[in-house]
């Protein structure tokens, strides 16, 4: 979906007029065509009716009726890969961990600067453009799936599969799994993988890596505890190596 060339429209989910206004004031300043509602069933039926009408969705977690999670998790399990950017008032880390875990690809936390947050949205834009550009769907090449050791994935198909059974990946764990394989052997710290998978040029929270490379191990590695392909370079970032790694 090209968004450079027209501009992106946004949908805005959350219960308090406040905060609507507040996001959707910045959000139109910024070039955006801005649409709100104000709790998650609304939302739900509006993107699954069509999800090609918005570029990207800015969801609330504490909404009433059908909460934020539940919105993601559901767009999710229909392979709604629309981007989805969760605020979130919780203090609780399990809470934010959850909503990547659900497929969301960014979250912030009230109270927060609609600046940043706008950011935040660009960035998630700019990362979807550059994917799509780098497997255009009208491209006539062969999948040409890649495999290392017991893993093998095809970019074009999104698939993976983990000794031969087929796993699931949120988007976002795809990516970064599929950024991991074409550096393998190569250190990549938090800043690097926090650019070119989510696309930031500012750091924010680099615990959203720490957070997505624990739920990837989990779904790849056989024991998570002692992993073969994500290894952790200490003081430095992360490597991925063939899976021969011996404990």
């Amino acid at each position: 979906m090209d968004w450079t060339s027209q501009k992106p429209t946004v949908l805005i989910v959350d219960d308090e007029e406040s905060i609507q206004k507040l996001v959707e004031f910045n959000f139109q300043r910024a070039g955006f065509l801005t649409n709100v509602v104000g709790d998650g069933q609304e939302a739900y039926a509006r993107i699954t009716a069509d999800p090609s009408l918005f570029h990207i969705v800015i969801l609330d977690v504490m909404l009433p009726g059908l909460d934020g999670l539940e919105v993601c998790k559901r767009l999710r399990r229909e392979n709604i890969k629309i981007p989805i950017i969760l605020l979130t008032a919780r203090e609780e880390e399990v809470d934010r961990i959850l909503g990547l875990e659900l497929g969301a690809d960014d979250y912030v936390t009230k109270p927060f600067s609609p600046r940043e947050l706008v950011a935040r949205a660009r960035a998630v834009l700019r990362r979807v453009e550059a994917l799509t550009e780098a497997n255009p769907p009208q491209a006539n090449q062969a999948d040409a799936p890649i495999t290392v050791g017991d893993i093998w994935l095809s970019l074009s198909r999104y698939e993976v599969t983990v000794r031969g059974e087929p796993i699931e990946l949120t988007p976002k764990e795809f990516e970064l799994l599929y950024y991991f394989i074409r550096n393998r052997d190569r250190v990549l710290t938090r800043d690097q993988l926090l650019e070119q998978v989510w696309g930031y040029v500012e750091t924010p929270d680099t615990r959203v890596v720490d957070a997505h490379i624990s739920h990837l191990r989990e779904k790849i590695e056989e024991n998570s505890k002692e992993p073969a392909y994500l290894l952790t370079v200490r003081g430095v970032g992360y490597r991925f190596a063939d899976g021969a790694v011996k404990h």
